[in-house]
């Protein structure tokens, strides 16, 4: 039988007999990786001895699919919850890398409304589709997205309280405040709460639990404020990508983060133009609604170079509601995600 994730849930499944204590229908495995003949899973969700008592079996019914290694992770606690986010940040020397990624790079925005995090989600889906290991961080700490767009939404695991095990969905391991939230449920921090929520998210997270991210993408909230200072002052970004629509309104902002990031010594590695144009889906006819080319031009002129244009697409915004980014399928705006893969991918940012 093959290895892979659906013949090791099927496994598990029978794995305990017929006692009704099914682990997989209780929603007790959880960050479940096959990879290469090794096979790792979180269990939870249940009291530790219990937890305990399944784990043999069910590593003997991992082993029988033939896999080579098996790591089972059980909370030193049932139901062990993740540090609590919003605390005080702790002292650091200076820029450090984050552990287990190749490349870090952050997706901003001067304004709010232009895409960023719509981007953000599926230049990751894009990448892995690609082969890239893609790790994908939502800081938008205010109004985390990444859970809806990315069509996940729970808890994640803490085994010791202090590591927190990322999700996973469409290929992507995810991190995000919205974990920890309600949908409804505000996030009211000041300046260092925040501060410290991406130091956790950064650095407590185990973002190479499947193996060493090719690439960590940052959804930055809009605008300059704190969670870009700390971002840039505190971690070592490869460099920034800034998303904005062609109207002038936007690109007045944006010129405002590119002259943060400048300040900060991040590189910036392109600007996208999102929204650049929309095709009738009935007559095929091509408008321009928030004009055309201003953020091509933009990058001319400040010498940065031009990483492409999306269209705007009704498609792209059902497809983030349901929470299968456009990437993941296929059609045109999937294609233009693919293209912009490929150039970040052919000039070695990735």
């Amino acid at each position: 039988m093959a290895l892979n994730k659906e013949t090791v849930l099927e496994a598990l499944k029978k794995a305990v007999g017929d006692s009704g204590q099914d682990p997989v229908s209780r929603n007790l495995v959880h960050a479940l990786a096959v990879e290469a003949g090794v096979v790792r899973f979180v269990l939870e969700g249940a009291p530790a001895a219990e937890l305990q008592a399944m784990r043999p079996a069910l590593e003997r019914a991992v082993r029988a699919l033939g896999a080579e290694q098996v790591t089972i992770v059980v909370p030193a606690a049932s139901g062990s919850e993740p540090p609590k986010f919003g605390k005080h940040p702790t002292p650091q020397a200076g820029p450090t890398r984050v552990e287990g990624v190749r490349h870090v790079i952050a997706v901003g925005s001067g304004k709010g409304g232009v895409g960023k995090s719509t981007v953000s989600a599926n230049l990751a889906v894009a990448l892995s589709r690609l082969g890239k290991k893609v790790g994908l961080l939502d800081a938008d700490i205010y109004g985390p997205s990444q859970p809806r767009m990315m069509g996940i939404n729970r808890r994640p695991a803490s085994p010791d309280g202090q590591t927190i095990i990322p999700l996973e969905s469409h290929g992507v391991t995810l991190m995000s405040v919205g974990f920890m939230l309600r949908e409804d449920e505000a996030v009211i921090w000041r300046g260092p709460m925040l501060m410290g929520a991406m130091q956790q998210m950064l650095n407590q997270v185990d973002w190479d639990i499947h193996g060493p991210l090719d690439v960590l993408i940052i959804d930055l909230p809009p605008g300059t404020g704190d969670v870009q200072l700390s971002l840039c002052q505190k971690t070592e970004l490869d460099g920034a990508i800034i998303v904005s629509t062609p109207q002038d309104v936007a690109l007045l902002d944006a010129r405002k983060a590119i002259d943060m990031f400048r300040r900060l010594k991040t590189p910036v590695l392109g600007l996208i133009e999102n929204m650049s144009t929309y095709i009738c889906p009935n007559c095929g006819h091509e408008a321009h609604l928030f004009g055309h080319g201003g953020v091509e031009a933009e990058a001319k002129a400040l010498d940065l170079p031009f990483l492409g244009a999306l269209p705007l697409d009704l498609d792209v915004r059902l497809a983030g509601d349901a929470g299968t980014p456009i990437a993941a399928g296929e059609g045109p705006a999937a294609g233009a995600y693919a293209k912009l893969a490929q150039d970040l991918i052919a000039r070695g940012l990735v």
